[in-house]
């Protein structure tokens, strides 16, 4: 017998993930998957910056408003069907006028950095402009993280998660088989 093997062991045994290590990765696919829709975000809102910024003559702080804005509503798509499309559904005038409120307070944070630094600090050349807003998206990107995941998009309480589940087992036919979906004892031999 070789050292370290147990005897009667059919393979290496796992444990199953404990409570902290589920809570971990699933904070961890979370933050992927913010960081996902906000990368695309970033490259929306530094693209329309830019045209905006060489084609019109809005002043700098204006033309990344407009932007921020193009940015925030692609990311409303990007957070509620794909980062937190397994979240509550329930109350979207809520979920939406929540998700502006704090996108807007984002903009000004993400803005007011890019005022400073030009109005402020006179840093007005392109490539400043556009470190200046990076670094400002930055920031009010940590903010819009805690506030969305905190207040915006929100987890279903344990109650109703339990309630729906449950009412997706009642609707299931006698023997609760899923359609479509082989049991055990259904198996093509």
């Amino acid at each position: 017998m070789e050292r370290g093997s147990k005897r009667g062991s059919d393979g290496p045994r796992t444990k199953p993930p404990g409570a902290v290590r589920r809570r971990f990765d699933q904070f961890a696919a979370e933050v992927a998957k913010f960081g996902a829709v906000g990368t695309a975000g970033l490259l929306v809102n530094l693209l329309v910056f830019n045209l905006v910024r060489h084609t019109t003559d809005l002043p700098v702080v204006r033309a990344s408003v407009v932007a921020t804005v193009v940015a925030i509503c692609t990311n409303y798509i990007g957070f509620r069907y794909f980062t937190y499309r397994d979240r509550d559904k329930s109350g979207r005038t809520k979920e939406l006028t929540l998700f502006l409120l704090f996108s807007a307070v984002g903009l000004v944070i993400e803005n007011g950095v890019l005022y400073a630094a030009t109005y402020g600090f006179g840093l007005d050349s392109p490539l400043q402009s556009n470190v200046f807003k990076f670094v400002g998206i930055g920031v009010a990107t940590l903010f819009r993280f805690w506030s969305y995941r905190t207040w915006v998009f929100r987890t279903l309480p344990a109650r109703e998660a339990v309630a729906s589940a449950e009412s997706f087992l009642e609707e299931l036919p006698e023997g609760g088989a899923i359609p479509g979906r082989r049991n055990q004892r259904q198996r093509v031999g």
